[in-house]
């Protein structure tokens, strides 16, 4: 099927590990010319070499606004156009709600709320520009129901829904479409961490999910890369699980 996606340009922040690698992989084996940003040059280099072609890459700290517009700009100047925006970041250390002070819930914050708004708000007059856009958000299951021991994320990600159902009403006659990601379990690095890099853990984790496996970045990526393309022209406002069912039947 093709996706439309070729000589689109996209910004993938938290690219160069995990669910984001794998949607810039994605992406580019569709066409598409990637540029990947993170805090580390080296794990950069790697996953630039491992996407291969032709990638931009930037060492960005979302929380630093002014490098987040060098980004786009560059990523723009590189590709001479920037349509595709995937906010996406680590997630925040795990922990019961009393675990952490108000410094800790500021710096989530930061990073997972307003590091999203200012990378989008900043690309937004190049997509306008375009005439066509994406704008896909990364959150968790957790923003449909509360995860136990992860507070900080609990707290930081729900915000991004209504930062984006704002969106889609003032970016509805510009061509620009704006759907959140909601994903559960799937084989990255963080997760691993999670469970101390245990597999009986990960065999546990993988019980609670209906479909009784941990999801693969690369099924992640597949959802993430449609609604990324042409063909989902028509749907802006979602909030979409890819969770193996752990969320799929909440009201």
């Amino acid at each position: 099927m093709d996706l439309g996606l070729k000589d689109k340009v996209a910004l993938v922040a938290g690219g160069s590990s995990g669910l984001g690698l794998a949607f810039a992989k994605e992406l580019a084996a569709a066409g598409a010319g990637v540029s990947i940003a993170s805090r580390s040059a080296e794990r950069l280099a790697d996953a630039a070499r491992e996407i291969g072609g032709d990638v931009h890459t930037a060492t960005v700290d979302v929380r630093d606004q002014a490098a987040v517009r060098a980004w786009v700009d560059a990523a723009a100047e590189c590709f001479g156009a920037v349509h595709i925006v995937f906010a996406n970041a680590g997630g925040p250390t795990p922990g019961p709600a009393t675990a952490f002070d108000v410094a800790d819930y500021r710096e989530a914050i930061e990073v997972n709320l307003l590091g999203s708004i200012a990378l989008v708000q900043t690309a937004l007059p190049h997509l306008k520009a375009a005439g066509w856009g994406r704008v896909l958000f990364v959150t968790s299951q957790g923003v449909r129901r509360p995860i136990p021991h992860l507070a900080l994320s609990n707290t930081a990600r729900p915000g991004i829904l209504g930062y984006a159902q704002s969106l889609v009403h003032d970016l509805a006659d510009s061509g620009i479409t704006v759907n959140v990601l909601a994903p559960g379990l799937h084989r990255t690095a963080r997760l691993e961490q999670l469970a101390g890099d245990d597999e009986q853990a990960l065999a546990a984790m993988a019980q609670s999910v209906p479909l009784g496996r941990i999801g693969a970045p690369e099924e992640f990526a597949a959802v993430a890369a449609f609604l990324a393309s042409e063909r989902a022209s028509y749907v802006t406002g979602a909030v979409v699980p890819v969770d193996g069912g752990s969320t799929g039947l909440l009201l």
